[in-house]
């Protein structure tokens, strides 16, 4: 879907046809979008095909008629395998318009042309690009919080009961993180580049918000780094909690076998066609079940004395 919209007294409005200074919004594009912007506007299909890929890096490169910046910016779509993850930007600016493609409709496009992000003016495309870079930076701190919270939320459920559901779960949200780092990172080259460069014309005050952009940029990066370390954290302690739980299962099966086999090796002699004692008694059945219960319970008495013992010493230990 694509929409003009221009600069007014009361904000960015949004127009029928293009005119100078304005802003081409194409987001949720499709084959038809792509066709239209490459032949209305002179994009090349290469940068659209770029723009489109979701692993495409951000970059800043500069073209005979305009100048086109790449950045990533991130997305939440709870119909998709993984609910969050980054999507890029296009950001092309020609001499007299401004015009962003995206496959995806983000928070940060969405804030801007609601007019919820207060400074934003069209009458500068260097202004409006940083602009759009600062309510990226910010969003992916929005959206890293948000994942922080609900890896806090699976993490109380997995307390309780550890659950296939909520590791997949844990595992999405890393992905997440994954992606999360390496746009942010991208994003970071994109911006020490842009202080470099001259092409971009920056003013003054205008290097001071691009200098407030990197600063945003590496508190996002810091953040993504300590809630991705936090969730590698979390999913190994509850793989060794997993690992546990099975080592008891398997100790006590162990047990139960080898109670089991007490009555079945006496109840095996029995069953010899030699002569045994006391195979003529009329009690002798009730005698060896007797036996048999008896060197049963010794032999759970005896397998678990270990550990009541360790027990005992911890009590004794914490008093």
């Amino acid at each position: 879907m694509i929409k003009i919209r221009m600069q007014s007294a009361g904000g960015i409005i949004e127009i029928d046809k293009p005119c100078a200074g304005c802003w081409i919004d194409a987001r949720n594009v499709d084959k038809s979008d792509l066709q239209r912007l490459e032949q209305d506007y002179g994009i090349a299909a290469e940068l659209l095909a770029d723009i489109m890929d979701i692993d495409e890096q951000s970059r800043i490169e500069q073209d005979e008629n305009y100048i086109a910046i790449i950045v990533g910016m991130p997305v939440w779509d709870t119909s998709n395998e993984i609910a969050c993850f980054t999507v890029p930007l296009g950001i092309i600016l020609f001499h007299d318009k401004i015009v962003t493609v995206c496959q995806r409709s983000g928070d940060a496009l969405h804030d801007i042309a609601a007019n919820r992000v207060k400074g934003v003016s069209l009458r500068s495309q260097s202004a409006f690009v940083l602009n759009i870079l600062s309510r990226a930076a910010y969003t992916f701190l929005r959206a890293l919080k948000e994942l922080n919270r609900n890896s806090n939320e699976i993490e109380n459920v997995l307390q309780k009961s550890v659950r296939n559901n909520e590791l997949i779960q844990l595992l999405k949200l890393q992905k997440s993180l994954v992606y999360f780092t390496t746009s942010i990172k991208s994003n970071g080259l994109l911006l020490e580049k842009m202080q470099k460069q001259t092409f971009l014309r920056l003013q003054e005050e205008e290097i001071e918000l691009l200098e407030d952009v990197i600063t945003d940029n590496v508190q996002s990066m810091e953040m993504a780094n300590i809630y991705s370390s936090i969730l590698t954290g979390t999913m190994d302690a509850f793989a060794s909690v997993i690992s546990n739980n099975l080592n008891i299962v398997m100790k006590r099966l162990a047990i139960v076998n080898i109670v089991l086999m007490i009555p079945t090796l006496i109840y095996s002699f029995y069953g010899m066609n030699v002569h045994l004692p006391f195979q003529e008694n009329v009690l002798a059945v009730i005698g060896i079940a007797a036996f048999s219960l008896f060197a049963s319970l010794a032999g759970v008495v005896l397998l678990n004395i270990d550990s009541t013992f360790k027990n005992r010493i911890r009590l004794k230990g914490k008093k």
